[in-house]
């Protein structure tokens, strides 16, 4: 919603100065000019990413339209979770949550968090750490370690989109100005002409500039960042299960455990301490 609002800005303002100045909007419909600009930038994007990169900006576009789903209700869920499989791992032994980690889909303590199940790749991050704890004696540091090289892996794989729409937001400037010297060439070929007919010529070659800036500012350049920030907001994800999963290997309680991955998330996503408590024993009284 957010992203739409903002390119109705940027065009209302850029659009609008340009009509208030005494512009005429017909002078900016070049589609010449636009097709060798998107064109050239969407050549170069096929060249410079691999099939996997490309998919992967493809899927991620749409998402920049979305609300976040990163969210308090998400961690809310996300350390319930995880609280309630620590506890009966706590009271039964960690040969009780074998089925759950095995088969999450048919476990009844993952079935009541659809929203943290509907993320295959958290739910694969935290059961495969669970059977790790399942399997036998772990050294915290090295698992610390083995978890660090995960989410980094995660995190440049979730980067993909970012980078190569950031690329291609930095290539439209300069593919712009190829635009605009394709037009002076025509236009100096053409200097026969009336000069009314000459400066029509001229307009056109400087819209290639102009376009080429426009898009990589207003429009697509912003979107690289919001993705960025998405990307960000799904890495406290797997950070927060880090913190809980390696506190409970150091010895804490399952309710402590809980409080070191609510510390790791951001402030406006963070339940309080009482917010917390309070929905893990509305939970439990279920």
């Amino acid at each position: 919603m957010f992203v739409i609002v903002g390119y109705v800005v940027v065009l209302g303002a850029v659009l609008g100065g340009f009509t208030l100045a005494g512009g005429h909007l017909g002078a900016l419909l070049q589609p010449v000019e636009l097709i060798i600009i998107a064109g050239s930038a969407g050549g170069a994007f096929f060249i410079g990413n691999t099939p996997a990169g490309i998919k992967a900006t493809f899927k991620a576009i749409p998402s920049a339209l979305k609300a976040s789903r990163f969210n308090k209700a998400l961690y809310m869920d996300l350390l319930a979770l995880m609280y309630e499989i620590l506890s009966k791992v706590r009271k039964e032994g960690l040969m009780s949550i074998e089925g759950d980690v095995e088969n999450p889909e048919s476990s009844p303590i993952f079935g009541k968090y659809p929203s943290v199940t509907a993320d295959h790749h958290a739910v694969e991050f935290l059961t495969d750490y669970l059977r790790m704890m399942v399997g036998g004696n772990l050294n915290a540091f090295e698992i610390e370690n083995l978890m660090d090289s995960e989410i980094e892996t995660h995190h440049q794989q979730s980067h993909v989109p970012v980078m190569s729409i950031g690329r291609v937001a930095d290539g439209l400037p300069a593919f712009g100005i190829v635009a605009a010297v394709m037009g002076v060439v025509h236009t100096m070929e053409s200097v026969g002409i009336p000069p009314s007919e000459l400066g029509k010529l001229i307009a056109a070659a400087l819209v290639g500039t102009f376009l080429g800036i426009l898009l990589c500012y207003g429009f697509i350049g912003p979107i690289g960042n919001l993705l960025e920030q998405k990307a960000d907001e799904e890495a406290k994800m797997y950070l927060c299960m880090k913190a809980v999963l390696l506190a409970s290997m150091s010895g804490y309680a399952p309710q402590v455990a809980v409080e070191f991955g609510r510390k790791v998330l951001y402030s406006h996503d963070r339940p309080t301490f009482i917010e917390l408590e309070d929905d893990l024993k509305a939970r439990k009284g279920k």
